[in-house]
């Protein structure tokens, strides 16, 4: 098992070996609150640990995305209602990634990913109150998706997740997770 990391909602299916983390999802699960859909779920499955003050996250996420909705990556989660989570979804008929961040109400935000091959790398970076999320470029640069506001104690919950809201059965495999120091600030262009 990954340093003193545990599950919030734990999948059917899983291990935790050499680096690399796989997991096959339980039947209709989700984190969402409330925005258009007026439900509130909080059953996805997310694997993590504490991390207090500033950091960044990263991890690269590969997923066998069929159903709408699919989705695997990074979660930072205060509390049932104050939480982000990023990562590939399937929606509008492709893979994208998207990220919800969660202040009561639920937003969702999608950038579209033409290149997608397969597997993502992702970055959760907290600053403060201010968290931003990056993508890959697959030559080692980075790309900003997201930057909000989270009101955040100073210890917070941080991992890796995966639902699928529509289905069981989505096979995910997460590599590399780790969690560090803060990028630079002007690591935000």
């Amino acid at each position: 098992m990954s340093e003193s990391m545990t599950w919030l909602n734990e999948p059917p299916q899983w291990t935790d070996e050499d680096g690399r983390i796989r997991v096959v999802t339980g039947l209709e699960t989700d984190f969402w609150r409330r925005t258009f859909y007026g439900y509130v779920t909080d059953n996805g499955h997310f694997y993590h640990r504490p991390v207090t003050g500033d950091f960044t996250a990263e991890v690269v996420v590969a997923a066998g995305h069929s159903a709408l909705f699919d989705q695997a990556g990074l979660m930072l989660r205060a509390g049932d209602s104050t939480w982000l989570k990023t990562g590939l979804e399937v929606t509008s008929g492709a893979v994208q990634l998207s990220t919800v961040l969660t202040r009561e109400f639920s937003d969702l935000s999608v950038v579209p990913l033409p290149d997608h091959r397969g597997e993502l790398t992702l970055r959760l970076t907290r600053f403060g109150s201010a968290v931003c999320v990056h993508r890959g470029d697959g030559d080692g640069g980075w790309h900003l998706v997201r930057l909000g506001y989270l009101d955040l104690p100073e210890t917070v919950e941080v991992g890796v997740m995966c639902c699928s809201p529509q289905r069981a059965g989505l096979e995910v495999t997460f590599r590399d997770f780790r969690v560090g120091e803060p990028i630079s600030r002007d690591g935000l262009e």
